[in-house]
């Protein structure tokens, strides 16, 4: 179980590194598209990358993954309301919805984890 939640972080950070770094510009399109403030967009993408962080951490302490996990389900689920709101495509709404519940499973995991 150890050795999958590792994997399944660093999935989940790889995909949030990616998209609120390599791909920014599109992120700025998006938040702009869904008319939502340049604020917000600013302070979701601390929260991500700080969560993302925590993650990290959390191979070696669990504490953190658990924490990390579940602040990024609770971003991703507001996500896929956001999208739901704007009536996006299915296929729009898939990573939010696939990070949501990887999130959960790594929390889940570590949590379990921890408790022995």
């Amino acid at each position: 179980m150890e050795n999958l939640t590792i994997v399944l972080q660093a999935l989940v950070v790889a995909s949030i590194f990616f998209v609120w770094i390599v791909r920014y510009t599109n992120i700025v399109e998006e938040f702009k598209h869904y008319d939502l403030p340049e604020w917000l967009r600013d302070l979701v993408g601390i929260l991500k990358l700080t969560l993302a962080l925590l993650l990290l951490i959390g191979i070696e302490r669990k504490p953190f993954a658990v924490g990390g996990g579940i602040g990024i389900a609770v971003l991703m689920a507001c996500a896929f309301v956001t999208h739901l709101r704007v009536k996006s495509p299915v296929l729009k709404m898939l990573p939010s919805l696939i990070l949501l519940a990887l999130s959960l499973i790594i929390a889940a995991i570590n949590y379990r984890l921890l408790k022995g």
